[in-house]
């Protein structure tokens, strides 16, 4: 069962406004979008997601509440275009929750787990041409190594994609278990007690199979120039490269003109006002392990 992380303190930051027109840019299985919906009585709600399986489930919840909403068959890249399909040019409120499902998670035929044997996939979009097992056995070493370090930020990127390269001269890696093995055996003991072997390797193919870190930088911005003025934005990162892309651009857009800065008469140029960062209670974390990571960032339209 999937449980959306800082649910109440996601929800409570967007400031919801009955007749207010919010964007779930992660519908997911409909956690946020629920709560969201269930509080605009006049408004709507517009959810995207790239996944069948998951828009399916997500909407018989919502149309239990409301018909206030549309769920969009997109990656959240197409945020503006999408959007103004539509004729929505500004909304009161956006959601991003970058989490990977726990139905995907948990599915083994989706290939996301090191925990179970699956063909290597990882796919979001399931009409998508890129897959894990494209990268693992087509991907030269140079490339793994680039994108274990970069998006994984494994110290054992070198070691970890010359036994990965080493062992598909002999056979296809076929299968999420058979490249944790081969990851496993590539970093020391005393790594293994920390965490998973397997977790940064798995996290990195997955960002490039889905493109996620450029899709997101660009969504960000996309919010940002679409929010009304007083409209919130907010966004729950899992990792650190998500959350250093949140950070920057957030840190972008609220920043004041240096030079006029303190000077009178002068107006400032931030057009967001950042809040403080938000993490989960001892609580959650305690009841859905996978939020301890999860850090949620609110800002306003100025």
């Amino acid at each position: 069962m999937h449980k959306s992380v800082l649910l109440k303190e996601s929800i409570d930051s967007l400031n919801i406004k009955e007749d207010g027109i919010y964007v779930d840019c992660t519908l997911g299985y409909a956690g946020h979008s629920k709560a969201i919906l269930q509080k605009i009585k006049k408004g709507k709600l517009y959810a995207f997601d790239q996944d069948k399986e998951a828009r399916e489930a997500s909407d018989k919840v919502l149309s239990e509440v409301s018909n206030n909403y549309e769920i969009i068959p997109s990656n959240f890249l197409y945020l503006k275009e999408e959007l103004e399909k539509r004729n929505i040019t500004k909304v009161d409120g956006i959601l991003f929750d970058l989490g990977v499902s726990s139905p995907q998670l948990d599915d083994e035929k989706r290939g996301f787990s090191y925990h179970t044997s699956a063909r290597l996939d990882m796919r979001m979009n399931l009409e998508s041409d890129l897959d894990a097992y494209y990268v693992v056995n087509n991907y030269p070493y140079e490339k793994l190594v680039k994108i274990l370090f970069m998006y994984g930020e494994e110290k054992y990127a070198k070691q970890i994609a010359k036994n990965i390269d080493k062992a598909r001269l002999v056979k296809k890696v076929e299968t999420t278990l058979e490249l944790a093995d081969i990851i496993s055996a590539s970093v020391p003991e005393k790594y293994k007690r920390l965490h998973h072997p397997a977790r940064k390797t798995f996290q990195a193919i997955r960002i490039e199979v889905n493109n996620e870190l450029e899709v997101f930088a660009k969504a960000l911005e996309d919010a940002i120039s679409i929010l009304n003025k007083g409209g919130r934005l907010a966004v729950i990162t899992f990792h650190s490269l998500e959350d250093r892309i949140c950070k920057n651009i957030f840190n972008k857009y609220s920043e004041e003109d240096k030079i006029t800065k303190g000077m009178p008469n002068t107006v400032s140029k931030a057009e967001i006002k950042v809040f403080k960062k938000i993490k989960p209670s001892i609580k959650e974390i305690n009841e859905n392990n996978r939020s301890r990571s999860a850090i949620l960032r609110v800002v306003e339209k100025i």
